[in-house]
C-alpha cells in the first residue's frame, strides 16, 4: 500500500504545473481571507439497557458540552490549508454512565480531526492529510459528539459530463472514542480498562457491521463513480479494500458469535452499488431506489464468514403537502455477515434512527423491513420544524456455522420505532434543536431455543449553534 499512497501524493504534486488562478494574490492574504466556521454543542442523552449483555450499568444519563471549530484558508495558487479541532468535556457524568456510553460519548478531551492541505485544478480536487470522508464504503460517523475522521488522501475529478469520480487512501483512523481502541468489547466480567479519552488516529479501523471497537490494518483505498447522465437516475458505485486486517476478538461474552482469538490477517474488500430514481408528479414526487453491498475476506478470515451480501430496495414518496413516506427492505446472505464498510458511517435502507449496522441489518440471515415517514411544518406555518417516524421489525435464519455477530444455530429477532423531531430557530440562525427517542427490543434464541431479550430505550436532546 505504499504505492497507492505516494500514487495519490504523486497526482498532487504533478498537478501543480497546471495553470490555475490565484484567489488570492500573497500567502499572507490567503491566511488573512480565510474563513472560520464552528459549531457550540451541549447534547444530553439518557439510555435504558435492560438485559444488557456488557458489564455495565443499565440506565444512565450524560450531558456532552463541547466545540468543533474549524478554519480554512483562501486558496493561493489553487493550494488550501484546512484545520479542525473538536473538543468534549462529560462534567456531570457518572463512572457507571461513562461505562454505558464509552464506545460513543465517554471521550473527554481534544483531538485536532482535519489537518490538510488541498489542491484544486480545473475540475480535479486533491486533500492530503486528517480529514472527514463521506463516501457510501468509507465514511465517518457524524451522529456522536466526536465525529470520526481519517488520514490519508481523497481526489474527487468532474471532467466527465454528469459523472463524478473519487479515490480513497486512508492509513489511520480517528474514532468516537478513546475507547474504541482499547479492545474492551465483550471485555470479561471484572475487567475495568476503560480510558474515558478524546479519539486519536491510529491504524486501527472500525468495520461497519463487525462491532463498535477497531481492528488493526495496514492502510485502506476505494474507488467510486456517481453518475447522473439519465434524467432524475443517480447511479453509483464504489469498491473499498481493506489490507491485512487483524480481526481478534477477546471474548465470548453474550449472544455473539465465533471468537478469533489468534488474531488471523488477511485483506477484506467491499462492495457497493445503487440506482435511485425521482418520478416528479404534479404537487409530488415519488422515490424508488435499489442498492446492493457485500464483503470478502481473505482465506485467513473464512472463520468469521463474513463473505456476506445484502440487498436493499425502498420505495417512497416526498413533498406531498408537507409529508414523506417510505417502505425500505433489506436482506443478507443466510450463512454470512455483510460487512458495510469503514467507520460507523456506511448504513442502510433499514436502519432505526440512531442505531446502524452494528445492531442487526448485516447479521447473516437477517431480514429487515422499515416503514418511515416525514413531515415538514412549514406547511402550516411553523418555518424549521421537521419531523420522522420510523418502525422496524427484523427476523434472523439461525446461520449454521458461527459468523462475527451470531453462533452457530442461534438466531436474533428486532422490534422498534424512532420519533424524531428537529427545529431551526428561525429567529436566531445557526441554533438547532434535536429531540431524539428510539426503543427497540432484541430477542435472542440459542441453539436449544432458549430466549434472552434486550430493550433498549434511548432519548437525545441536542442543541447545536454554528456560526
Amino acid at each position: 500500500m505504499k504505492l497507492a499512497k505516494l500514487s495519490m501524493v504523486a497526482i498532487a504534486v504533478l498537478g501543480l504545473g497546471g495553470h490555475v488562478y490565484a484567489a488570492s494574490d500573497t500567502l499572507a492574504d490567503a491566511f488573512k481571507n480565510g474563513k472560520v466556521n464552528g459549531t457550540l454543542k451541549a447534547w444530553y442523552w439518557d439510555r435504558n439497557d435492560d438485559g444488557n449483555f456488557y458489564p455495565k450499568a443499565d440506565h444512565q444519563n450524560i450531558l456532552n458540552v463541547g466545540v468543533e471549530l474549524g478554519y480554512v484558508t483562501d486558496t493561493f495558487y489553487g493550494l488550501r490549508l484546512g484545520v479542525t479541532y473538536q473538543g468534549s468535556s462529560t462534567p456531570f457524568a457518572t463512572d457507571d454512565a461513562k461505562k454505558l456510553f464509552n464506545k460513543e460519548e465517554s471521550g473527554q478531551g481534544s483531538v485536532l480531526s482535519e489537518a490538510y492541505l488541498g489542491y484544486q485544478i480545473g475540475k480535479t480536487d486533491v486533500k492530503v492529510g486528517r480529514q472527514y470522508i463521506t463516501t457510501p464504503l468509507v465514511s465517518g460517523n457524524p451522529t456522536r459528539f466526536f465525529r470520526e475522521s481519517f488520514e490519508g488522501a481523497a481526489i474527487t475529478n468532474m471532467d466527465l459530463p454528469q459523472t463524478t469520480l473519487y479515490a480513497n487512501y486512508v492509513g489511520k483512523f480517528q474514532g468516537r472514542t478513546g475507547d474504541v481502541f482499547n479492545g474492551n468489547f465483550l471485555t470479561p466480567a471484572g475487567a475495568n480498562n476503560y480510558s474515558y479519552d478524546a479519539p486519536d488516529f491510529k491504524k486501527e479501523i472500525i468495520i461497519a457491521g463487525a462491532g463498535p471497537t477497531t481492528f488493526a490494518f495496514d492502510g485502506a483505498y476505494s474507488l467510486g463513480a456517481i453518475n447522473k447522465s439519465v434524467q432524475n437516475l443517480t447511479l453509483s458505485g464504489q469498491f473499498a479494500q481493506a489490507n491485512d486486517v487483524n480481526m481478534k476478538v477477546t471474548s465470548a461474552t453474550g449472544p455473539y458469535g465465533v471468537v478469533i482469538n489468534s488474531g488471523q490477517t488477511d485483506d477484506i474488500s467491499f462492495f457497493y452499488t445503487e440506482a435511485n430514481y425521482v418520478l416528479p408528479m404534479s404537487n409530488y414526487k415519488l422515490l424508488f431506489d435499489a442498492n446492493y453491498r457485500g464483503s470478502r475476506a481473505g482465506n485467513a478470515l473464512d472463520i468469521a464468514n463474513v463473505d456476506g451480501n445484502m440487498i436493499g430496495l425502498r420505495a417512497g414518496f416526498s413533498e406531498l403537502y408537507g409529508f414523506g413516506g417510505t417502505i425500505a427492505y433489506t436482506t443478507v446472505s443466510n450463512n454470512d455477515d455483510a460487512l458495510l464498510g469503514l467507520g460507523n458511517g456506511p448504513s442502510c435502507y433499514t436502519m432505526l434512527s440512531i442505531r446502524g449496522p452494528l445492531v442487526f441489518n448485516g447479521f447473516a440471515g437477517m431480514d429487515t423491513y422499515r416503514f418511515g415517514a416525514t413531515y415538514n411544518f412549514a406547511q402550516v406555518g411553523i418555518t424549521g420544524l421537521t419531523s420522522e417516524l420510523a418502525y422496524v421489525t427484523a427476523k434472523q435464519d439461525a446461520p449454521s456455522a458461527a459468523t462475527i455477530s451470531t453462533k452457530a444455530n442461534n438466531k436474533a429477532e428486532i422490534e422498534g420505532y424512532s420519533a424524531r423531531l428537529t427545529y431551526a430557530v428561525p429567529y436566531l440562525k445557526g441554533l438547532t434543536t434535536e429531540v431524539t427517542y428510539v426503543s427497540f427490543e432484541k430477542d435472542y434464541f440459542d441453539a436449544a431455543s432458549v430466549k434472552t431479550t434486550k430493550d433498549t430505550d434511548e432519548f437525545w436532546f441536542n442543541v447545536n449553534y454554528k456560526f
